[in-house]
């Protein structure tokens, strides 16, 4: 039971439910009937059936404001993007899948379980709190014919403490379950920050043989992710999607260039964009935009060509699979973009009979099936709250850089501060790489280095091969070391101060960092 600020898990003020054909307000009850429609707040879930109305969203309104003062800090739709903040809880702004609140040293968490059957996202004001739960499919009411959905199960929950991110890790694993986690810690190369696409199986097996030499002796082995760039269309028309069963001229030879790299005691791993192809085979009436090349994953029959492009990957003998842009392939928005309801007016599918939620699930479990077991699943731009279970590993920020010191710095550092109490509870939280180039100051990178290495979370390095010094060299060869065992989440000291935390504790030691 909540005692300081509002329980939402008593009865809400008013339900609003919207349907393609109107807008209803009914007051809170546990259940209620519209026509064919049933809306139930029973056993702490809230579910919903109908048979032929087509319901697009719900809002459960609970006119109880926070306590004045109160300070609130949200997640994001997918990745976060620099501006996860504390912040004043009468300041508007949507707050998906959860938010922490924080007066005096009372804490509490407002949220809904993992993998929901709607998209939900919170609103604070003055007079209360608003949990919105978007039912739709696409922009479009999912035809349910009679089956019920759980839209999601709130969960609320407070302690009293002054230590809002001891009191976050202890809090956040009541959304949790079912989650999945690689047996060691993930850590290794990405060629993507020095790249930048432009690479090839010559260049990856020269970054394999470094990796392998500064990783000599550990028992852990490292992954070397060969990420955009190999793939057939951005050598014909620079698409960033496939085919993914074909290779280019610059990397002939996938499931060579996989084994080369295991001989080298390495771990490989490799990207890919699942909603956009243009394999011949493709049947046009596959698309849900033809113009670029996405595919529609209401449809089984694209879900059935995404788990064998998976196959085909592991089958080659990758070991991680990094797949990507499945958010913005299906809302057409960056999540940063996307507020309430969060999907655009133009997005519709063909298969209206399951949510936006739902679509986004079963892909995820679609990819996460086929590897079976054989690689582990990195997700990027992928909606973590509902990727949980069926992504090991999740980016957990927007792309940090190679050449724009400044970039990693709003994002990296963000994300990671924000999204660690995410770290081992939904997934292993990966916070972007450390892009070692002449482009960036590497008495910056140093510290980004050491940080992600000594964080608990994945630590990801893109250096082109045989750039680094000999003093370079050294502390790479260190962070590694340190990234490849075990480490407690680091703590953000200054994460309510700030939006890019300086102070950091590692266990009994406290960092500070000169991030400007």
């Amino acid at each position: 039971m909540m005692q300081y600020f509002p329980d939402l898990t008593n009865l809400p003020s008013t339900c609003t439910i919207v349907t393609e054909t109107g807008r209803v307000e009914h007051p809170g009850a546990r259940v209620i009937t519209d026509g064919d429609l049933t809306l139930s707040l029973a056993d702490g879930a809230v579910r919903l059936t109908a048979e032929t109305q087509r319901v697009k969203w719900i809002a459960l309104r609970w006119a109880t404001p926070l306590p004045a003062g109160t300070r609130v800090c949200g997640d994001h739709w997918e990745r976060a993007y620099g501006d996860l903040a504390w912040r004043d809880a009468s300041e508007p702004r949507v707050m998906p899948w959860y938010f922490f609140a924080q007066h005096g040293d009372h804490l509490a968490l407002y949220g809904v379980k993992v993998r929901p059957d709607a998209l939900c996202a919170f609103t604070c004001d003055a007079e209360g709190i608003t949990l919105t739960l978007d039912v739709g499919c696409g922009a479009d009411g999912t035809a349910l014919h009679g089956r019920t959905l759980t839209c999601g199960v709130p969960v609320c929950a407070e302690l009293q403490t002054d230590d809002a991110f001891a009191g976050a890790l202890q809090l956040l694993p009541l959304l949790a379950d079912g989650a999945v986690f690689p047996s060691a810690p993930v850590y290794g190369y990405n060629n993507w920050y020095y790249a930048y696409g432009d690479s090839s199986a010559e260049i990856m097996l020269a970054s394999a043989r470094e990796l392998a030499a500064l990783t000599r002796g550990l028992e852990n082995r490292p992954f070397l992710v060969i990420d955009d760039g190999w793939q057939i269309e951005r050598e014909t028309d620079g698409i960033i999607g496939g085919d993914w069963r074909a290779s280019n001229s610059r990397f002939p030879d996938m499931a060579g260039l996989a084994a080369q790299i295991r001989a080298l005691d390495v771990r490989p791993g490799i990207w890919m964009r699942p909603l956009q192809n243009k394999a011949a085979q493709i049947p046009p009436e596959w698309y849900r935009d033809p113009s670029d090349w996405i595919l529609d994953p209401s449809l089984d029959a694209v879900l059935d060509w995404i788990a064998e492009d998976v196959r085909t990957l592991t089958s080659w003998g990758y070991e991680l699979i990094k797949h990507d842009y499945s958010f913005v392939d299906i809302f057409g928005e960056w999540g940063v973009h996307c507020g309430l309801p969060p999907v655009r007016e133009d997005i519709h599918f063909q298969d209206r009979s399951r949510t936006t939620a739902e679509i986004l699930k079963r892909l995820y479990r679609t990819i996460h099936d086929a590897a079976a077991g054989k690689a582990l699943i990195l997700g990027c731009n992928v909606a973590g709250h509902l990727g949980v279970g069926w992504v090991e590993l999740n980016r957990t920020g927007d792309d940090t850089s190679g050449r724009d010191w400044a970039r990693t710095k709003k994002m990296g550092v963000n994300s990671l501060a924000f999204r660690m109490p995410q770290q081992g509870v939904f997934f292993d939280a990966d916070a972007d790489c450390v892009g070692i180039t002449p482009d960036v100051p590497w008495e910056k990178n140093r510290q980004w280095l050491d940080l992600l290495a000594r964080s608990g979370t994945p630590l990801f390095i893109s250096v082109a091969p045989d750039t680094l010094t000999q003093q370079q060299l050294t502390e790479v060869r260190e962070a590694l070391a340190t990234a490849a065992r075990p480490q407690p989440p680091a703590q953000p000291l200054d994460w309510q101060e700030t939006l890019c935390p300086v102070r950091w504790r590692f266990g009994d030691t406290e960092t500070a960092y000169d991030w400007d």
